[in-house]
Protein backbone atom coordinates (compact mmCIF):
# COMPACT_ATOMS: atom_id res chain seq x y z
CA UNK A 1 0.00 0.00 0.00
CA UNK A 2 0.84 3.85 -0.90
CA UNK A 3 1.39 6.33 1.84
CA UNK A 4 -0.88 9.44 0.80
CA UNK A 5 1.20 12.70 1.19
CA UNK A 6 -0.38 15.71 3.00
CA UNK A 7 -0.14 18.62 1.81
CA UNK A 8 1.39 21.22 2.11
CA UNK A 9 3.94 18.60 4.07
CA UNK A 10 6.65 18.16 1.19
CA UNK A 11 7.98 21.36 0.93
CA UNK A 12 11.34 20.53 0.92
CA UNK A 13 13.12 20.94 -2.61
CA UNK A 14 15.99 18.79 -4.45
CA UNK A 15 15.61 15.33 -5.09
CA UNK A 16 15.22 15.51 -8.73
CA UNK A 17 16.97 12.72 -9.82
CA UNK A 18 17.02 11.03 -13.18
CA UNK A 19 16.71 7.36 -11.05
CA UNK A 20 13.35 8.36 -9.86
CA UNK A 21 14.80 8.04 -6.58
CA UNK A 22 15.10 10.87 -3.72
CA UNK A 23 17.86 10.83 -1.56
CA UNK A 24 18.37 12.64 2.12
CA UNK A 25 21.62 12.44 4.01
CA UNK A 26 22.23 12.43 8.27
CA UNK A 27 25.16 13.74 9.16
CA UNK A 28 26.65 14.50 13.15
CA UNK A 29 28.32 16.73 14.74
CA UNK A 30 32.20 16.32 14.98
CA UNK A 31 34.11 15.64 18.33
CA UNK A 32 37.76 15.89 16.83
CA UNK A 33 39.35 18.35 14.20
CA UNK A 34 40.33 14.92 12.15
CA UNK A 35 36.06 14.65 12.73
CA UNK A 36 35.50 17.67 11.36
CA UNK A 37 37.32 17.57 8.34
CA UNK A 38 35.67 14.42 7.52
CA UNK A 39 32.10 15.56 8.13
CA UNK A 40 32.89 18.43 5.80
CA UNK A 41 34.24 16.33 3.08
CA UNK A 42 31.47 14.51 3.68
CA UNK A 43 28.88 16.93 2.93
CA UNK A 44 31.26 18.44 -0.43
CA UNK A 45 31.43 14.85 -1.88
CA UNK A 46 27.28 14.56 -1.31
CA UNK A 47 26.13 17.55 -2.00
CA UNK A 48 26.50 17.29 -6.18
CA UNK A 49 23.82 14.30 -5.10
CA UNK A 50 20.99 16.82 -4.66
CA UNK A 51 19.67 15.59 -1.51
CA UNK A 52 16.06 16.70 -0.85
CA UNK A 53 17.39 17.85 2.34
CA UNK A 54 20.23 16.81 4.92
CA UNK A 55 20.01 16.73 8.38
CA UNK A 56 22.46 17.02 11.54
CA UNK A 57 21.83 15.75 14.64
CA UNK A 58 21.36 16.44 18.26
CA UNK A 59 23.59 14.95 21.28
CA UNK A 60 22.05 13.25 24.58
CA UNK A 61 21.14 16.10 26.58
CA UNK A 62 21.56 18.57 24.34
CA UNK A 63 25.77 18.22 24.47
CA UNK A 64 26.00 19.23 20.52
CA UNK A 65 23.40 22.21 20.88
CA UNK A 66 25.42 24.73 18.71
CA UNK A 67 27.68 22.58 17.08
CA UNK A 68 24.33 20.99 15.74
CA UNK A 69 23.22 24.68 15.10
CA UNK A 70 26.67 25.83 13.08
CA UNK A 71 26.59 22.91 10.79
CA UNK A 72 23.22 23.19 10.03
CA UNK A 73 23.50 26.58 9.24
CA UNK A 74 26.77 26.18 7.12
CA UNK A 75 25.40 23.69 5.47
CA UNK A 76 22.47 25.40 4.16
CA UNK A 77 24.66 29.03 3.71
CA UNK A 78 27.21 27.45 2.13
CA UNK A 79 26.46 24.39 -0.25
CA UNK A 80 22.71 25.79 -0.87
CA UNK A 81 21.30 22.22 0.52
CA UNK A 82 18.06 22.31 2.54
CA UNK A 83 19.05 21.36 5.95
CA UNK A 84 17.13 20.09 8.84
CA UNK A 85 17.84 20.65 12.37
CA UNK A 86 17.69 17.50 14.68
CA UNK A 87 15.68 18.45 18.34
CA UNK A 88 15.27 16.27 21.66
CA UNK A 89 13.07 17.08 24.74
CA UNK A 90 16.34 16.03 26.89
CA UNK A 91 17.96 18.44 29.28
CA UNK A 92 15.65 21.79 29.02
CA UNK A 93 12.81 23.58 29.50
CA UNK A 94 10.12 24.21 27.12
CA UNK A 95 11.19 28.01 26.77
CA UNK A 96 14.44 26.99 26.54
CA UNK A 97 13.27 24.95 23.67
CA UNK A 98 11.30 27.29 21.98
CA UNK A 99 14.30 29.85 22.05
CA UNK A 100 16.21 27.38 19.86
CA UNK A 101 13.53 26.57 17.57
CA UNK A 102 12.80 30.29 16.93
CA UNK A 103 16.61 30.73 16.77
CA UNK A 104 16.41 28.03 13.98
CA UNK A 105 13.76 29.85 12.38
CA UNK A 106 15.55 33.37 12.71
CA UNK A 107 18.74 31.40 10.93
CA UNK A 108 16.74 30.59 8.08
CA UNK A 109 16.60 26.80 9.28
CA UNK A 110 12.63 25.92 8.49
CA UNK A 111 13.24 21.66 9.26
CA UNK A 112 13.41 20.45 12.53
CA UNK A 113 13.56 16.70 12.76
CA UNK A 114 11.91 16.19 16.72
CA UNK A 115 12.92 13.75 18.65
CA UNK A 116 12.20 12.50 22.45
CA UNK A 117 15.99 12.18 22.85
CA UNK A 118 18.03 9.82 24.63
CA UNK A 119 18.53 9.54 28.22
CA UNK A 120 21.71 11.76 29.10
CA UNK A 121 24.67 10.18 30.21
CA UNK A 122 24.98 8.64 33.44
CA UNK A 123 20.93 7.51 33.00
CA UNK A 124 19.67 4.17 32.08
CA UNK A 125 15.93 5.36 31.73
CA UNK A 126 14.44 8.73 30.42
CA UNK A 127 12.91 10.85 32.40
CA UNK A 128 11.60 14.06 31.12
CA UNK A 129 12.86 17.38 32.08
CA UNK A 130 11.46 18.92 34.49
CA UNK A 131 9.20 21.81 32.96
CA UNK A 132 10.47 20.73 29.79
CA UNK A 133 8.65 18.95 26.41
CA UNK A 134 7.76 15.05 28.27
CA UNK A 135 7.85 13.73 24.97
CA UNK A 136 8.12 14.29 21.18
CA UNK A 137 4.30 14.80 20.80
CA UNK A 138 4.49 17.43 23.01
CA UNK A 139 7.65 18.99 21.07
CA UNK A 140 5.85 18.60 18.07
CA UNK A 141 3.10 20.77 19.36
CA UNK A 142 5.73 23.48 20.64
CA UNK A 143 7.10 23.79 17.38
CA UNK A 144 3.38 24.91 15.71
CA UNK A 145 3.36 27.09 17.90
CA UNK A 146 6.76 28.65 17.29
CA UNK A 147 6.96 28.64 13.47
CA UNK A 148 5.47 26.97 10.48
CA UNK A 149 8.04 24.27 10.94
CA UNK A 150 8.09 21.37 8.26
CA UNK A 151 8.80 18.52 11.11
CA UNK A 152 10.14 15.09 10.67
CA UNK A 153 9.46 12.46 13.55
CA UNK A 154 10.77 9.11 14.25
CA UNK A 155 9.07 5.87 13.25
CA UNK A 156 9.93 2.19 14.04
CA UNK A 157 9.17 -0.91 12.10
CA UNK A 158 10.35 -3.41 14.84
CA UNK A 159 8.99 -1.05 17.37
CA UNK A 160 10.51 1.27 19.72
CA UNK A 161 12.61 -0.49 22.59
CA UNK A 162 10.52 0.80 25.14
CA UNK A 163 7.17 0.89 23.71
CA UNK A 164 4.65 -0.92 26.07
CA UNK A 165 3.37 -2.80 22.50
CA UNK A 166 3.54 -2.71 18.55
CA UNK A 167 -0.19 -0.84 18.61
CA UNK A 168 1.08 1.63 21.84
CA UNK A 169 4.01 2.25 19.23
CA UNK A 170 1.81 2.61 16.38
CA UNK A 171 -0.62 5.37 18.50
CA UNK A 172 2.37 7.31 19.19
CA UNK A 173 3.51 7.74 15.76
CA UNK A 174 -0.18 8.37 14.77
CA UNK A 175 -0.15 11.42 17.82
CA UNK A 176 2.48 13.00 16.69
CA UNK A 177 1.08 12.87 13.23
CA UNK A 178 -1.75 14.37 14.49
CA UNK A 179 0.66 16.96 16.55
CA UNK A 180 1.79 18.45 13.12
CA UNK A 181 4.11 16.46 12.19
CA UNK A 182 5.02 15.97 7.67
CA UNK A 183 6.62 12.81 7.31
CA UNK A 184 7.72 10.51 9.35
CA UNK A 185 11.65 8.85 9.16
CA UNK A 186 12.42 5.13 10.01
CA UNK A 187 14.88 3.99 12.23
CA UNK A 188 17.10 1.78 10.69
CA UNK A 189 16.23 -1.93 9.83
CA UNK A 190 18.46 -4.89 7.43
CA UNK A 191 15.58 -6.85 6.69
CA UNK A 192 13.16 -4.62 3.82
CA UNK A 193 9.99 -7.10 4.74
CA UNK A 194 10.08 -5.40 8.52
CA UNK A 195 9.57 -1.81 6.14
CA UNK A 196 7.16 -3.09 4.12
CA UNK A 197 4.99 -4.54 6.91
CA UNK A 198 4.91 -1.34 8.80
CA UNK A 199 4.26 0.75 5.62
CA UNK A 200 0.65 -1.69 5.07
CA UNK A 201 0.19 -0.23 8.90
CA UNK A 202 0.80 3.16 8.71
CA UNK A 203 -0.95 3.28 5.27
CA UNK A 204 -4.15 5.71 6.17
CA UNK A 205 -1.51 7.45 8.46
CA UNK A 206 -1.53 10.51 5.80
CA UNK A 207 2.16 11.18 5.96
CA UNK A 208 5.07 10.14 3.91
CA UNK A 209 6.83 6.97 5.52
CA UNK A 210 10.90 7.40 4.72
CA UNK A 211 13.10 4.36 5.21
CA UNK A 212 16.35 4.67 7.26
CA UNK A 213 19.59 3.04 5.72
CA UNK A 214 22.49 2.18 7.47
CA UNK A 215 25.91 1.01 5.81
CA UNK A 216 27.03 -0.90 8.25
CA UNK A 217 30.80 -2.01 7.65
CA UNK A 218 31.97 -3.86 10.61
CA UNK A 219 30.72 -6.16 13.00
CA UNK A 220 31.20 -4.06 15.69
CA UNK A 221 28.41 -1.46 13.71
CA UNK A 222 26.04 -3.94 13.90
CA UNK A 223 26.88 -4.76 18.02
CA UNK A 224 25.94 -1.61 17.93
CA UNK A 225 23.04 -1.66 15.89
CA UNK A 226 21.47 -4.04 18.24
CA UNK A 227 22.27 -2.50 21.58
CA UNK A 228 20.03 0.32 19.87
CA UNK A 229 16.96 -1.82 19.51
CA UNK A 230 17.71 -3.01 15.53
CA UNK A 231 17.34 -6.73 14.67
CA UNK A 232 20.37 -7.82 12.71
CA UNK A 233 19.55 -10.91 10.87
CA UNK A 234 22.45 -13.66 11.35
CA UNK A 235 22.87 -13.28 7.29
CA UNK A 236 24.58 -10.09 8.23
CA UNK A 237 27.14 -11.25 10.49
CA UNK A 238 27.96 -14.12 8.19
CA UNK A 239 28.18 -11.59 5.57
CA UNK A 240 31.32 -9.90 6.98
CA UNK A 241 32.99 -13.33 8.32
CA UNK A 242 36.18 -12.73 8.24
CA UNK A 243 36.75 -9.66 6.61
CA UNK A 244 37.99 -8.20 9.89
CA UNK A 245 40.86 -7.43 8.51
CA UNK A 246 40.39 -6.98 5.11
CA UNK A 247 38.72 -3.16 4.85
CA UNK A 248 38.28 -2.30 1.31
CA UNK A 249 36.13 -5.52 0.90
CA UNK A 250 33.96 -5.15 3.84
CA UNK A 251 33.25 -2.07 1.66
CA UNK A 252 32.16 -3.59 -1.32
CA UNK A 253 30.18 -6.16 0.60
CA UNK A 254 28.62 -3.84 2.57
CA UNK A 255 27.70 -1.37 -0.26
CA UNK A 256 26.21 -4.72 -2.31
CA UNK A 257 23.97 -5.52 0.48
CA UNK A 258 22.90 -2.03 1.35
CA UNK A 259 22.40 -1.56 -2.79
CA UNK A 260 19.73 -4.68 -2.36
CA UNK A 261 17.84 -3.75 0.31
CA UNK A 262 17.43 -0.34 -0.96
CA UNK A 263 16.05 -2.22 -4.47
CA UNK A 264 14.30 -4.38 -3.07
CA UNK A 265 12.41 -1.78 -1.56
CA UNK A 266 12.38 0.48 -5.02
CA UNK A 267 10.39 -2.92 -6.51
CA UNK A 268 7.67 -2.18 -4.01
CA UNK A 269 7.18 1.57 -5.09
CA UNK A 270 9.62 2.95 -2.13
CA UNK A 271 11.20 5.93 -3.81
CA UNK A 272 12.06 8.26 -1.05
CA UNK A 273 15.62 7.25 0.98
CA UNK A 274 17.55 8.36 3.98
CA UNK A 275 20.95 7.74 4.93
CA UNK A 276 22.40 7.50 8.17
CA UNK A 277 26.15 8.24 6.44
CA UNK A 278 27.72 8.18 9.81
CA UNK A 279 29.99 11.30 8.65
CA UNK A 280 31.39 8.77 5.82
CA UNK A 281 30.35 10.01 2.28
CA UNK A 282 32.73 7.20 0.30
CA UNK A 283 29.87 4.01 0.44
CA UNK A 284 26.99 6.36 0.84
CA UNK A 285 28.55 8.02 -2.63
CA UNK A 286 29.06 4.70 -4.43
CA UNK A 287 25.41 2.91 -3.34
CA UNK A 288 23.85 6.35 -4.61
CA UNK A 289 25.66 5.96 -7.88
CA UNK A 290 24.62 1.82 -8.16
CA UNK A 291 21.03 3.00 -7.69
CA UNK A 292 21.36 5.76 -10.71
CA UNK A 293 21.64 9.14 -8.06
CA UNK A 294 24.20 10.92 -9.81
CA UNK A 295 25.35 14.47 -10.13
CA UNK A 296 23.65 16.01 -12.64
CA UNK A 297 25.55 18.24 -14.91
CA UNK A 298 25.26 21.86 -14.82
CA UNK A 299 22.70 23.91 -16.85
Amino acid sequence: MSVTERKPADVVKGGNSPSGLNVSFEFFPPKTEKMHDQLWASVERLAPLQPKFVSVTYGAGGSTRERTHDIVTRIQKEKGLLAAAHLTCVGATRDEIDAIAKNYWDSGIRHIVALRGDPPAGQSKYEPHPGGYPFAVDLVQGLRRVADFEISVAAYPEVHPEAKSPADDLENLKRKVGAGANRAITNSFFDPEAFLRFRDQTAGLGVPLIPGIIVATSTANLNSCVRMGTKVPQRMFDLFAGLENDPETLKLVAATEVAERVRTLEREGVKDFHFYTLNRADLTYAICHLLGIRPQASS
